[in-house]
């Protein structure tokens, strides 16, 4: 006699793939998703045709679901968000459970992308732009005003790119990954270049270089902006990350979740700081000490850029990995003085240490670049990170970033205005 199947509510009751992903609201495809990364066990029956799930496990895995897409971070705090990427803690990050600072200290920024991406490490990767993606979103970029900031032509030429991609809304991990080998390097190509002499090949650091400063290139330079590459990939869910997995909860396509997170980086308290910090060092540097420039900032109530880190109470590792290499750059010197400087006379007010974006700063003033060049660092490095929590996204259930509004207007009915 065959054995009877379980009841419904039996412990041992075991769901087929379509009955999970309905009770999860996502697509069989997730469901195996799920499997890859570790959240859900499955197990093949034998003569079955597909595979079978654990009740429980998927009833557990839904109620977390329902957790997080109602904004609850369990404690009562701020909005949380289950993640695999990126780790903050005890002033050092992490990049999927990998010290940060190690990985960008020993890999390239296109190595460290795709460790982000899949978990693997491609020894030697470089990301090639197709022609046609290039020549549209040049032509775009080409088109905007001669004041048009970094972060404007980025979003255009990601914009630009997306026009000439038909599959743009295949939203399969492996669409997405061309998607993101590709994107990266049109929207550097697309980005008009300094110096007249400069090769679109090779790794993405040295293509960069050509955009950002009118000097040729040494060793040590190429080094610490390709480490700055590697630092500044991912940051958790910096305000920039959090709209691109809002966009990617709504399922747009990655040139539309990146143009959102460009959207919010160009903010001054955001991407656009080291541009503060820039003109700071430059004022420094002009006076020849701190001290009137610090106290012209701090009377006009303005805090001072490139100190502090709200998430880090102590050092800023990736500062830290930054003025390390600096100290190599032929005549990063003065600049180098010029920050020590600003850290010494504010913390006379309050002691702060110096955070990535004077680090960025002093590697723009030092190697003659605009005050925006360590914007276009930080949207071009960030962009990896952006299409990695739009994966990461794009596995969850639709729609669960839409937290609910809490009303404090007026309570209905009101009268019609007159």
């Amino acid at each position: 006699m065959r054995d009877q199947e379980p009841s419904p509510g039996h412990p041992d009751r075991r769901l087929s793939t379509k009955e999970t992903a309905e009770l999860l609201g996502v697509k069989p495809d997730t469901v195996y998703a799920y499997v890859s990364r570790g959240q859900l066990s499955s197990r093949r029956e034998p003569g079955g045709r597909g595979s079978t799930f654990d009740a429980k496990e998927v009833e557990a895995l839904a109620r977390r679901n329902r957790r997080e897409s109602s904004g609850s971070s369990g404690s009562g705090g701020e909005l949380s968000v289950r993640t695999r990427i990126t780790l903050i803690e005890k002033d050092r990050y992490y990049f999927r459970g990998v010290d940060a600072t190690e990985l960008a200290a020993r890999h390239s920024y296109e190595e460290i992308a795709e460790w982000l991406w899949t978990g693997e490490l491609r020894p030697g990767i470089t990301f090639t732009a197709p022609k046609a993606a290039v020549s549209v979103a040049r032509r775009a970029v080409d088109a905007l005003p001669e004041h048009a900031g970094p972060t404007d032509r980025l979003r255009v030429a990601a914009i630009a790119a997306a026009t000439a991609d038909p599959l743009r809304f295949d939203l399969s991990e492996d669409a997405v990954l061309g998607t993101a080998r590709t994107l990266i390097p049109t929207l550097v190509a697309a980005l008009p270049p300094i110096r007249r002499t400069h090769r679109d090949e090779g790794p993405l650091a040295h293509r960069l270089w050509a955009r950002l400063s009118g000097r040729p290139a040494d060793d040590a330079s190429l080094r610490v902006l390709d480490t700055a590459l590697g630092l500044l990939v991912d940051h958790d869910l910096a305000a920039s990350t959090l709209a691109v997995r809002v966009a990617a909860s709504a399922r747009a396509h990655a040139y539309a979740a990146v143009s959102s997170g460009l959207g919010v980086l160009e903010g001054p308290l955001h991407g656009a700081a080291s541009g503060l910090a820039h003109r700071l060092l430059l004022d420094v540097l002009d006076q020849g000490t701190a001290a009137p420039v610090v106290a012209d900032e701090l009377r006009s109530g303005r805090r001072i850029p490139g100190l502090g880190h709200r998430l880090y109470p102590g050092e800023d590792p990736r500062a830290r990995a930054l003025f390390a290499l600096l100290k190599e750059i032929p005549g990063a010197a003065p600049a180098l003085a010029a920050a020590r400087d600003i850290v010494a006379t504010t913390a006379r007010h309050t002691p702060l240490h110096a955070n990535v974006d004077l680090a960025l700063a002093v590697f723009t003033v030092s190697s003659g670049m605009p005050s925006t060049a360590g914007e276009t660092v930080f949207a071009v490095a960030r962009t990896a990170g952006w299409i990695a929590h739009a994966l990461e996204e794009y596995g969850e259930r639709p729609l669960r970033m839409r937290p609910s509004g809490h009303y404090v207007g007026p309570r209905p009915p009101q009268p019609l205005p007159e």
